[in-house]
């Protein structure tokens, strides 16, 4: 669906963490860029009791505070103030969402966005006041921000919740990691060079490790952690979104169905982990004290306690598995998927080793053949390394010595000149335009919650609990053995 650009954005949770820190500071990266459009207005909502001017100051401050100093000026500041508007609401007080379903029809002047950055319990709530009043009909689009749901059933009552009001080409569900550079250049490299895709198959490709490791604990939110965990907060969605991304088939072209249709073929061709293998191919740990980067922090039972959720907990921080796609291309590969919580270093990437050659003309060298691999780095910086072999230089009067090197590409030293879009500007411009090609289909997250399912089935069944980590390290020792145990070792 490509419909015209909105005249209206209207954020619900505008006053929330998420606002302040990405979605506010997006709007204004794409004004300072001349790049939204002309006419449109946006109307901030949340239970918070502002007057205009207070939430003014509100937007001042977060792009003050979450903006970096070279990038603010106060012209582009003064034009997206003049954008904004507020009317607080509560979803369940009447008479407040009949105020703001007035103010965002008389602020209407074409399409409408519905940004829902709110608790998703509150989606359908949302969705149905707006609908009685007229305002979900044609011309209307809503985003809706993860976590959708804890399991497929209540992923399923709040889709259904949404489709009540809204038909699905008009839902675009935010996975924030789709708007990161990294991410679409995934889909430049594969589909846009002849080099790769020859060799994208089992035939040539080893294993597949695709990590997202964070040095921070729960930072605050451990009553929402602790009822979600690393299954559900980022491989559910963050890390299963990667994996369709790398192992799609080449989509007809670059546009919402076409790609989505391919991804879903991959989520239907994971091989389920179930009761009976949950002890062979998943690791769960919990973080305990240690240091990151030089410094002492909790464990996450003590930082459970001064959030005020203290309790003896079996929350997962950390979960590594070893993922198989039953299909032409992938069968045999194993795709390892790792994220965890106060881990050594900040990291999201892909690695894709090569097979070996089948012969080494080298064995009289003192050095082994390292394999080939391809490492797609998305964070904290973008960058592309292709590790080869090489000769090391030298006489080799001992033999042909070689060592293992990376024509490297450093995405921001390439392409200095660019700014670094956070991932909501992507996101907010797509949404704005009606192009869904990178936020997630009903089917993907309900395909999804459908395998992780099993998986949280299979640990309940098997008494599986998490293994206690030192925080700064890479987590539970038998996350070695996962991999081990097939001849293959994590990158570190």
């Amino acid at each position: 669906m490509n419909g015209t650009p909105a005249s209206l954005l209207t954020i619900f949770g505008a006053t929330g963490d998420l606002a302040r820190r990405m979605l506010l500071p997006s709007l204004h990266g794409l004004e300072n860029d001349g790049l939204l459009p002309p006419a449109l207005r946006i109307l901030g909502t949340a239970r918070s009791e502002l007057d205009l001017e207070g939430f003014k100051a509100l937007v001042a401050d977060a792009i003050g505070q979450y903006v970096p100093a070279a990038e603010r000026n106060d012209a582009t500041l003064a034009r997206l103030l003049q954008r904004i508007h507020y009317q607080a609401a509560s979803v369940d007080d009447a008479a407040s969402m009949q105020s703001l379903c007035e103010a965002i029809a008389a602020l209407r002047d074409g399409d409408v966005v519905y940004h829902l950055s709110t608790a998703p319990r509150w989606y359908a709530p949302i969705c149905d006041a707006l609908g009685q009043h007229g305002l979900g009909g044609a011309g209307t689009r809503v985003m809706l921000e993860k976590p959708l749901g804890h399991d497929l059933a209540s992923a399923i009552e709040i889709n259904d919740g949404v489709a009540r009001v809204f038909d699905e080409e008009r839902v675009f569900r935010v996975d924030h990691y789709l708007g990161k550079e990294g991410v679409q250049n995934l889909l430049a490299l594969r589909f846009g060079n002849a080099l790769f895709e020859p060799l994208w198959n089992a035939r040539h490709i080893e294993q597949v490790q695709i990590t997202v490791a964070e040095t921070v604990g729960v930072e605050g939110r451990g009553d929402y952690y602790d009822g979600s965990g690393a299954m559900r907060d980022m491989l559910q969605n963050h890390l299963l979104q990667l994996l369709c991304l790398v192992a799609i088939e080449p989509p007809s072209q670059f546009e919402p169905t076409a790609v989505r249709n391919e991804k879903i073929k991959v989520l239907h061709s994971l091989r389920a982990i179930g009761r009976e293998q949950v002890a062979a191919d998943t690791v769960i740990g919990q973080y305990g004290a240690g240091a990151v980067d030089g410094v002492a922090v909790p464990g996450y039972r003590d930082e459970l306690s001064d959030s005020g959720a203290g309790r003896p907990s079996t929350t997962e921080t950390y979960v590594a598995l070893r993922a198989r796609i039953d299909n032409w291309r992938w069968k045999g590969v194993p795709f390892y998927l790792r994220t965890g919580k106060r881990m050594p270093q900040r990291c999201t990437e892909i690695y894709l080793q090569f097979r070996s050659v089948p012969h080494s003309i080298f064995d009289h060298g003192a050095s082994a053949l390292q394999p080939n691999a391809l490492v797609i780095r998305l964070q904290p910086e973008e960058r592309i390394e292709l590790r080869l072999m090489s000769k090391t230089p030298g006489l080799d009067r001992a033999g042909l010595q070689l060592s293992q090197v990376a024509l490297d590409l450093d995405m921001q030293e390439e392409f200095g000149a660019h700014r670094r879009r956070l991932a909501y500007e992507r996101l907010y411009m797509d949404a704005i335009e009606g192009n869904g090609t990178l936020f997630v289909r009903r089917d993907e997250t309900e395909a999804a919650w459908r395998w992780v399912d099993a998986i949280h089935d299979g640990w309940r069944h098997a008494g599986m609990v998490p293994k206690t980590y030192p925080a700064g390290t890479w987590g539970p020792g038998s996350a070695v053995t996962l991999t081990d145990r097939h001849g293959h070792a994590w990158r570190e």
